[in-house]
């Protein structure tokens, strides 16, 4: 029998959401892989929204690496570092961003997010102002990595599947769509975020 702590559950719940998703993560799985009886998992955890907390914060944890602002450190070019290592995160698992959806910072978080705030009260933003935008930041991230990770999940299972025949886009949508696909899902991400820090140094400015 596995021994079962805390640490060791979480590493075989992310094992198994790489297997089978966030909706075969189940406890009757998680306890068939770690061959224990299902009630055991309530020791650690009291429910799947508290197992996928915790998973939530082992990702960043392990992945966000640009979380805490430098000392004397430009607020857009922390904005779109932090937000592009928080991005990475996610995508290091599968259905990272669904893990994440619906958290809220939890104490191993809360320096860094004071430190946030604190680094864009300091360019001017008010703190209520500094906590809006980043929630808009972080939920445009949330956003693209679902939209992402279900794309790649639904051409995964087209594959080897015979679809059926559709009329193809008009010329112009379709240069359009080749030109967004060659560019790349991080391109598009890139620019999707410039787009917020452009506006938030507009709002700041008074624009």
């Amino acid at each position: 029998m596995t021994k079962l702590d805390r640490e060791t559950v979480i590493r075989a719940a992310l094992g198994l959401l790489n297997e089978v998703g966030v909706d075969g993560l189940t406890t009757r799985r998680l306890a068939e892989r770690l061959r224990v009886q299902q009630p055991a998992l309530y020791w650690h955890f009291r429910n799947k929204r508290a197992l996928l907390d915790a998973l939530a914060g082992t990702m960043l944890a392990e992945r966000h690496i640009r979380s805490m602002p430098r000392e004397g450190e430009d607020w857009r070019v922390f904005l779109r570092e932090n937000a592009q290592s928080f991005r990475s995160a996610l995508l290091a698992y599968r259905d990272g961003a669904l893990i994440h959806a619906g958290t809220r910072p939890a104490s191993p978080q809360f320096d860094a997010a004071e430190a946030q705030i604190r680094l864009l009260c300091g360019a001017g933003f008010s703190a209520r102002e500094a906590a809006q935008a980043l929630a808009a930041i972080s939920h445009y991230t949330v956003g693209a990595v679902i939209e992402q990770q279900a794309a790649e999940a639904d051409m995964a299972e087209r594959q080897g599947m015979e679809a059926p025949a559709a009329p193809p886009p008009p010329a112009f949508l379709q240069q359009v769509f080749d030109e967004l696909e060659n560019a790349g899902a991080d391109v598009t991400f890139d620019y999707g975020l410039d787009t917020i820090i452009a506006g938030l140094e507009r709002k700041l400015s008074g624009g």
